[in-house]
């Protein structure tokens, strides 16, 4: 799994018939102290992620393991909403900012 953010979407009317009604999102690419990468990355959504939401996602092969992608030709999918992740005790993400 890698941890990436929502940062636009794709629309592509036409497209093979086993990509139909999916949500495909642009994801950039975080390393693990959420630094943005210079990489992206397109994915099948199955968990109804959004612009500016950090997300884990899966590459190859097993993104075609979700109920969703199984068996679609797809080689990324979001398969959860990160809330929050911290390194050796200290926060490095949290989604909702206490107030």
């Amino acid at each position: 799994m890698l941890i990436a953010k929502v940062v636009g979407s794709v629309v592509a009317t036409q497209k093979d018939e086993k990509l139909a009604n999916t949500k495909l999102l642009v994801c950039q690419i975080h390393n693990h102290n959420n630094e943005a990468q210079d990489s992206y990355v397109i994915a099948v959504d199955s968990v109804g992620a959004g612009t500016g939401d950090m997300v884990l996602y899966a590459a190859g092969s097993s993104a075609r393991q979700t109920n969703i992608t199984k068996d679609r030709p797809c080689d990324a999918v979001i398969m959860a909403i990160v809330d929050s992740w911290d390194m050796d005790g200290t926060d490095v993400f949290k989604k909702w900012s206490e107030a």
